[in-house]
């Protein structure tokens, strides 16, 4: 976890920042473990072993999820408009440090500070139905349905859980959209069309 946290809050975190004040922004590279924003708890899998057929837990390592957020830092650097770029990392109780999911960690802080909005950047158009089209607006009730057929899948199912959690935690909605897309951003934003697939109560 030495080298993910190097990478991460080092080479990673920095080039970000980097990039944001080349164009004029202010930003602050910081981690979960900053300011005690984001307290983490280790990720259990359960498994069933192919001789015995026993089911046991799988200890991941230094893989967590984020049990307990903590907004203050943010407050502050919100205060003195500068733009915070969070490294997917957070201490645990125990003191250890744990690598979180990127998306997962994203939703959560949404969550706390109770945004408008949660982007999560991909490498594809959004959530796609079984002929590749993209779905553009989805809700909690139509998700349970594309998870059970299939049609949600894959990497994408974290995704769009990371979704469902940020809107049950009081994010107005949440948008996977293709990163690749030049300001993609700004075109989900400032366009009625918008660029990727919306998800928002029922």
């Amino acid at each position: 976890v030495g080298i993910v946290e190097m990478v991460l809050s080092g080479a990673i975190n920095k080039e970000v920042v980097a990039a944001i004040q080349a164009v004029g922004g202010t930003a602050v590279g910081i981690s979960g473990k900053d300011g005690g924003l984001v307290t983490a708890q280790p990720v259990t899998r359960a498994g069933r072993d192919p001789d015995s057929q026993i089911e046991r837990i799988i200890d991941l390592g230094f893989v967590g999820q984020p049990a307990r957020v903590d907004p203050h830092v943010l407050d502050v650097l919100r205060a003195s408009d500068v733009i915070p770029v969070i490294a997917p990392l957070a201490s645990g109780t125990d003191g250890a440090t744990y690598n979180i999911n990127a998306d997962t960690m994203a939703g959560a802080i949404a969550a706390a500070v109770k945004a408008a909005r949660l982007f999560l950047l991909t490498d594809v158009a959004g959530v796609l139905d079984k002929a590749g089209t993209l779905m553009t607006n989805l809700t909690p009730r139509l998700i349970q349905g594309l998870k059970a057929d299939g049609t949600i899948s894959g990497g994408m199912i974290p995704k769009v859980d990371t979704c469902l959690a940020a809107v049950a935690g009081g994010v107005d909605a949440a948008v996977i959209l293709d990163g690749r897309i030049e300001h993609a951003l700004l075109l989900e934003i400032f366009t009625e069309k918008g660029a990727g697939t919306l998800v928002r109560d029922d």
